[in-house]
């Protein structure tokens, strides 16, 4: 076995070895601080679970400000985590369920048997998939065979509600349940937004049933996200961008206003409004 395994690495090019080099140096070090620190031998699946959700959320901000250096530093970060979780389950006290190398594994197989038009199918044969979006149904497709009772199913519960709604339309898509041209889309955003304004017109004082009132702007909402996705628009990071942009609009707003003497709560909005308007020359 330890013979076969030499004379893989030896073919291997220089740089594949090295990076394998470099996964066994992490895998080590995780063995050891596992071992050896008190903090990581505390530590259990549930306890590093909000710090994975952190540092993933690190990774996504270092995406959409293009900053490669961070980014390099966020995916060490992640694949510390995903490392430690597979060292735990690989222990005794866990049942020694699975190790990295199970996961590893687990994770290819997953992904020749999801792409049957590349490796052909369980029977051999070869399955064509030329665009996109064939590979996307044969994938649905795929994951029923393999016991998903929906093709929903998949849709993590915890998922936060706008990327959740890209997910949901994105699957049901896959299952061929989708609009067929993107003005149908459009239409119906503009009649969502139209039965909403005319429920809760917003020139009135009148008390509104916020209930009702949430329902229908989800309504809304759900009709954007699925219009942004025919136009190949990423509803999660166009609004993530917009997040950023008014940020830095609003801190150049503080930041001459204090050089001016002044401050946000003695100031009229007309007065904040030049400085916002300084603010889009420089965002």
């Amino acid at each position: 076995m330890q013979t076969n395994l030499n004379q893989q690495l030896e073919t291997m090019p220089v740089r594949r070895q090295e990076q394998l080099l470099a996964f066994d140096r992490l895998l080590t070090i995780m063995d050891e601080l596992r071992e050896q620190c008190p903090w990581d031998r505390k530590q259990t699946m549930d306890t590093l679970r909000h710090l994975t959700i952190e540092e993933t959320y690190e990774l996504s901000d270092a995406i959409l400000e293009k900053d490669l250096p961070e980014i390099r530093k966020e995916l060490g970060d992640v694949m510390l985590h995903l490392v430690f979780y597979a060292r735990i389950a690989s222990e005794p006290q866990t049942g020694a369920t699975f190790d990295i190398g199970d996961v590893l594994n687990s994770v290819c197989d997953k992904l020749i048997s999801r792409h049957p038009h590349i490796y052909g199918d369980a029977n051999g044969n070869t399955v064509v998939a030329d665009t996109e979006e064939k590979v996307k149904q044969n994938w649905e497709q795929l994951k029923l065979k393999e016991g998903n009772k929906s093709v929903l199913a998949g849709v993590p519960g915890s998922l936060p509600a706008l990327v959740k709604a890209m997910r949901i339309q994105e699957k049901a898509r896959g299952a061929g349940f989708d609009w067929e041209e993107k003005q149908q889309v459009w239409e119906k955003v503009e009649e969502e937004m139209q039965e909403f304004k005319d429920e809760f017109n917003a020139e009135t004082d009148e008390i509104i049933d916020r209930e009702r009132a949430e329902k229908e702007f989800g309504d809304v909402l759900f009709s954007l996200v699925n219009y942004a996705r025919f136009i190949d628009i990423n509803p999660e990071t166009a609004l993530e961008r917009t997040n950023k942009k008014f940020i830095k609009r609003f801190q150049y707003l503080e930041e001459q206003a204090r050089s001016n003497g002044q401050q946000l709560k003695d100031m009229t909005l007309e007065e904040m409004e030049v400085y916002w308007q300084e603010a889009k020359q420089f965002t």
